[in-house]
């Protein structure tokens, strides 16, 4: 059998002010015709990922891109090609979009995609798309079980939709007691939570999934049967890990200092965007940025390649900033 060539792409996630999002439907004389795709092209021999997209989104649309920030590496095997996709997320650019390439294209939303069929290789970027740019950690132990509670239902209804349940200090009974209201509540809201690293009370509780402390992740061979698994990872071998064991999104960090760590200065943003280069040119899943951030914190974060920011204290100001 002859081995698929392998071919390096550049996609684009193009996104409007309102969160809709540009896919084009490959064209007649194309594999895969009639498919919905990211836009974007192969990076030629000698080119970045970063100029093979600039220039493959004018080719394709006309358009000159202001800023590219790297988000997913994913690979894909086709029939015809192993495919190694650098995706980038463009949210600024000039020029009128002109469709010089596709059959047709069409902005979506990821809550109510219309078109169909979808290249095989987008499910993942598309769940990933799905999920929101803040992720909020309790610490109900420090502030007390009753003040978290209100504080959720006020980040809730100010568009929180990621939580995240981290209460180790807790008693047993305090602590299953605090998560089925904690995650009550989120589910009100259509928010989904996380319970983190005990995977036993996640399933009682009815949480949407588990998240994995760095221990824990690197002693399992499997992933947990829930829909959603997030992991804390501190090195490009944990992240590594993370990928393996098909997480849904990492949580990267410290980046600042915290107020747990006062004397520890933090990674900082070069050194966290040098990690998710260590094995890619960009991360395979979704990675926070954690540790002393908010959410002024959001676009150096999209900058160094993070696609969101996690925060224990600054996720739960009232009103929420």
């Amino acid at each position: 059998m002859k081995t698929p060539k392998t071919v390096h792409v550049a996609a684009a996630v193009i996104e409007r002010a309102d969160g809709k999002f540009l896919l084009g439907q490959r064209a007649a004389d194309t594999v895969y015709a009639g498919y919905w795709e990211f836009p974007g092209g192969k990076i030629e021999a000698g080119e970045t990922a970063h100029a093979a997209l600039i220039r493959e989104l004018h080719e394709e649309l006309g358009i000159e891109v202001v800023r590219a920030d790297p988000w997913l590496h994913r690979e894909h095997h086709y029939e015809h090609a192993h495919v190694h996709l650098n995706i980038f997320r463009v949210r600024q650019w000039h020029g009128e979009l002109t469709d010089r390439v596709h059959a047709a294209l069409s902005w979506e939303t990821i809550d109510q995609t219309k078109v169909a069929p979808m290249l095989p290789a987008n499910a993942p970027v598309l769940a990933a798309l799905a999920l929101p740019d803040f992720y909020g950690i309790t610490q109900a132990a420090t502030i007390g079980v009753s003040q978290q509670l209100l504080q959720l239902r006020a980040a809730l209804e100010k568009g929180l939709r990621l939580v995240q349940i981290r209460e180790a200090t807790l008693s047993n009974a305090k602590r299953e007691e605090f998560a089925q209201s904690a995650i009550d509540l989120c589910h009100e809201f259509g928010a989904r939570v996380l319970l983190n690293t005990d995977i036993a009370l996640a399933e009682k509780c009815g949480a949407d999934g588990v998240h994995l402390n760095a221990a824990q992740l690197n002693s399992l061979h499997h992933r947990p049967a829930f829909a959603l698994v997030g992991a804390s990872c501190h090195s490009a071998a944990e992240l590594a890990q993370a990928a393996a064991l098909h997480c849904d999104f990492a949580v990267l960090g410290a980046v600042k200092p915290t107020a747990s760590h006062p004397s520890q200065s933090g990674i900082g943003w070069d050194k966290f965007s040098a990690l998710l280069a260590a094995e890619h040119a960009t991360p395979p899943l979704p990675i926070y940025a954690i540790g002393g951030l908010t959410k002024s914190d959001l676009d150096n974060a999209r900058r160094a390649g993070a696609h969101g920011i996690a925060a224990i204290r600054a996720a739960w100001v009232t009103p929420q900033t």
